[in-house]
């Protein structure tokens, strides 16, 4: 089993986003929205829903793509605290260790 983070924020191409995903072949991926609106979940604006409707787009794409399960959503990295994953691609800077 392979667990991969994918870190999605305004800065990534979706496709490349799901092409890079597919290319380490994971079983597993966490997706991890990082971003300056951390109540996005919420956010009834149009933005916020944009960003929703993006995500359940990209959710499906690497379901599909990539033939791996998306077994998580994240809207902040204190949520991951001691998950641990063997890649960890996309977002603007590392993330330390989890």
């Amino acid at each position: 089993m392979s667990d991969l983070l994918a870190i999605v924020d305004s800065t990534n191409e979706d496709d490349q986003l799901v092409a890079e995903i597919a290319r380490r072949h994971p079983d597993r991926v966490t997706v991890l929205v990082e971003g300056d609106t951390p109540d996005w979940a919420e956010d009834d604006s149009a933005r916020g829903r944009a960003l929703r409707s993006r995500l359940a787009a990209l959710l499906a794409a690497i379901e599909q793509g990539t033939g791996a399960v998306v077994v998580g959503l994240a809207g902040s990295r204190d949520q991951l605290k001691g998950w641990r994953f063997d890649r960890i691609i996309g977002g603007r800077e590392p993330l330390p260790a989890v």
